[in-house]
């Protein structure tokens, strides 16, 4: 199994005013920088970074490619990963996603994961005035011809439903070919079996549990074994799965010190759905007041209700809780064992969110490297054998880090 780590760029508001303070995003950027950094250092495979647009407080990652060339001046053997690009038209044209993905490549000297998605609520992609009920057909037409894009000299052109654009040769062209390993975030089982038929990882956003990943892994190889046309020029056979993570000595300090991001992370993502007064609310000094009237972080773990049955909303659920990574190194290993024992390519954790600290931060970042990596990275080998029997049946090209 590999690791990553995961960024929204979480920067809820002070709880004594009502808009930020001026160096407060600054200060999110930068701290995040100098955890994926460190995380370079420790021997993190992965760091992935999201796209989202005016969902304030829960993520304030809007440009994701300029974030990612930063990280990558920085670092020397991290995977940069795309977390995703929105790829509906409106939201960024093909082309340009093309170019920024090659430029990346290039300036990365080949770290780059092309994680591509749809875009989430109404107030982001109504933003860009894309229709809610096209944007999974947007994804597929935009995603197939990126591609064709970065493989094609010259890009021949395409009349399509929608965006169409000229001949055209799109340059700079990838360093990783024929193409950088491509990804659909993937909440939902449909989508984990939608990426296999079109021959491409699935990037897990829906806090799965070990269970789901047992039934994704076997049904996704399956699928992907008799993919007849990738949407690209080659395959990436993967699974990530993703949860929230705080690392500490014993699991009543990483509660304490973590379970609050968590907690946070699922009410703001809560919030989005339900409100639209832009730029008027403070969802931090909201979620504060709730926190507040419980006893303790436990006692409203404890509270909550039984996981509903809707996978949308069990995804809101799971990301509000502590989860199976918030504990001391021997609590998450022991959690970690099971994903392993189901065949997951790669764990994407959640760090950085809600009101954790910065230094709290990069001593769980540290500690999970160091008591709890280890061992994972010592039997990948055996991993890497298993996926070597799977892939014999593979009847395309394959394109991954894994």
């Amino acid at each position: 199994m590999k690791f990553g780590i995961n960024f929204q760029l979480q920067t809820p508001k002070p709880l004594d005013a009502d808009q930020w303070h001026e160096e407060d995003e600054l200060r999110i950027y930068h701290e995040a920088l100098e955890q994926i950094e460190f995380a370079d250092k420790l021997g993190y495979d992965y760091v992935f970074i999201t796209e989202h647009h005016f969902l304030e407080e829960y993520c304030h990652s809007s440009a994701p490619e300029v974030f990612l060339a930063a990280a990558a001046a920085r670092t020397k053997n991290i995977r940069l990963g795309h977390g995703i690009v929105q790829m509906p038209p409106k939201q960024n044209h093909p082309a340009r996603v093309a170019e920024r993905i090659a430029a990346l490549d290039l300036v990365s000297r080949g770290r780059v994961e092309f994680g591509t998605g749809e875009g989430a609520t109404t107030t982001e992609i109504g933003g860009f005035h894309t229709v809610h009920e096209e944007k999974k057909q947007a994804w597929e037409e935009a995603t197939r011809e990126c591609l064709r894009m970065m493989t094609t000299v010259p890009y021949p052109g395409y009349e399509g439903k929608y965006f169409s654009m000229p001949e055209r040769n799109v340059i700079p062209k990838p360093l990783q070919k024929p193409h950088p390993p491509v990804w659909v975030a993937s909440s939902r089982s449909e989508t984990v079996m939608l990426a296999a038929r079109l021959g491409i990882g699935a990037l897990g956003v829906g806090f799965e549990t070990p269970e789901d990943t047992v039934e994704r892994v076997t049904r996704y190889w399956e699928l992907i074994r008799s993919c007849r046309r990738p949407i690209g020029a080659a395959v990436n056979p993967g699974l990530i799965a993703g949860g929230n993570m705080f690392c500490a000595r014993t699991d009543e300090e990483a509660v304490k010190k973590g379970l609050s991001g968590a907690q946070f992370f699922g009410f703001v993502f809560g919030w989005m759905h339900g409100h639209n007064t832009y730029g008027r609310d403070n969802v931090y000094r909201e979620f504060r007041k709730r926190a507040d009237a419980e006893d303790s972080a436990e006692a409203r773990e404890a509270a909550t209700d039984l996981e509903p049955e809707d996978e949308s909303a069990k995804v809101l659920y799971r990301m509000g809780r502590r989860g199976m990574f918030i504990g001391s190194p021997q609590f998450i290993r022991d959690n970690i064992r099971q994903y392993e024992a189901a065949h997951l390519d790669i764990l994407n954790l959640f760090s950085q969110c809600g009101d954790r600290k910065h230094e709290d931060i990069m001593e769980s970042l540290e500690l999970f490297a160091k008591e709890v990596m280890p061992e994972f990275k010592e039997r990948h080998h055996l991993h890497q054998k298993w996926r070597e029997q799977q892939l014999d049946e593979l009847k395309f090209p394959v394109n991954s880090s894994i």
